[in-house]
């Protein structure tokens, strides 16, 4: 396969990862704020699993596997570069709110989860950020100046 091809595999994939990252803790502040409407919570739980199973995980699989074939296959040099190494720290970071997320859904799927809609509001923004710090260490490219 082609360096282009993996290149937009790794770009559809992150695209689609971001979508389920922002959408996911929409999907809590409504479960939050509807904890008593039974049959709507019911509904919610199936959204919030076929999303974060459906589309997270693979998304955010392809998003890693394709990372590591352009590495590997076409620009091991990216090791190396300061800005890559923001790209990476930011997609442990991305990596570590899916996995948070999971615990969110775990919880309200047990009707654990105490969490407010305005702390799942706020929470929603954390992907927005590491995303605008990865398009900036990869078009701004900091440590190459």
């Amino acid at each position: 396969m082609s360096y282009e091809w993996i290149k937009w595999w790794h770009f559809a994939a992150f695209i689609s990862w971001m979508a389920m990252l922002f959408y996911q803790p929409r999907l809590f502040v409504y479960h939050a704020e509807n904890i008593d409407n039974k049959d709507y919570i019911k509904v919610l739980k199936k959204q919030e699993r076929m999303l974060f199973h459906g589309i997270g995980w693979i998304a955010m699989i392809v998003t890693y596997i394709s990372a590591i074939a352009i590495i590997v296959l076409y620009k091991p040099d990216l090791m190396s570069l300061g800005y890559f190494h923001i790209k990476l720290t930011c997609g442990v970071v991305m990596t570590a709110y899916h996995l948070s997320l999971w615990y969110f859904m775990i919880k309200f799927d047990k009707n654990e989860c105490k969490l407010s809609g305005k702390f799942f509001r706020a929470y929603n923004e954390v992907p927005t950020i590491i995303m605008f710090i990865i398009l900036w260490a990869m078009l701004v490219k900091p440590y190459e100046m």
